[in-house]
């Protein structure tokens, strides 16, 4: 079971993008997820008239490694780690400090 999917808020640990929170895009292979605002570069980029694309400099955002993020616990204000945990015979992510169900509406 994946403990950071699609659609979860998570906070930046480390790089330039510390302390930043945003929202996961995706998952690049294993170990990688794209963060929504977090991790963007500047890429230059080559026109193709056939394609009708414009060439120049356009913002990317690039994959971060999942070690450098955690989920993002509103009840405390700070970023968590996950387990699982079994809860009426369904596997589900819970947050290690207070052990709240992750996506549980308080």
């Amino acid at each position: 079971m994946q403990k950071i999917r699609k659609g979860d808020e998570v906070i930046v640990l480390t790089g330039r993008d510390k302390k930043r929170r945003g929202t996961v895009l995706g998952r690049v292979g294993t170990d990688h997820v794209l963060v929504e605002g977090i991790n963007v570069v500047k890429k230059h980029v080559k026109g193709n008239p056939m394609a009708g694309t414009p060439g120049g400099i356009i913002d990317k955002t690039m994959p971060i490694h999942i070690s450098n993020v955690a989920l993002y616990n509103p009840a405390t204000g700070k970023g968590d780690r996950v387990g699982i945990q079994v809860v009426d015979g369904k596997k589900v992510r819970i947050f290690r400090s207070n052990g709240a169900v992750v996506g549980a509406k308080a």
